[in-house]
């Protein structure tokens, strides 16, 4: 079970991009992400007219694996651990390991 879920806010801790910060697009398989605005390629594409798609260079996402991001504390704004503990009514939810905040309240 990931750490980070989709919708997350996280911050890139490893790479090109460090210290970007974006919003998780989608959890690939393989322990990788899709972060907005983050680790952006440039996919030359070729035109298929049967599918409506003009060709040229298109910016897009590519993965970046999971251990090269934090989840993003919205109070301090930076990124911190995340753990799970369980709360007296018996849900199961992440919080911060240093500040101890709940990160789920849904």
């Amino acid at each position: 079970m990931s750490k980070i879920h989709k919708g997350d806010k996280v911050v890139v801790t490893a790479g090109r991009d460090k210290g970007k910060q974006g919003a998780v697009v989608r959890v690939l398989e393989n322990d990788r992400l899709l972060v907005e605005n983050v680790n952006v390629v440039k996919r030359h594409t070729r035109p298929n007219p049967q599918r409506g798609v003009t060709g040229g260079i298109v910016d897009k996402e590519s993965p970046i694996h999971i251990s090269n991001v934090m989840l993003v504390n919205p109070t301090t704004g930076k990124g911190e651990r995340i753990g799970y503990k369980t709360l007296e009514d018996g849900r199961k939810v992440r919080f911060f390991r240093k500040s101890g905040e709940v990160a789920d309240l849904k």
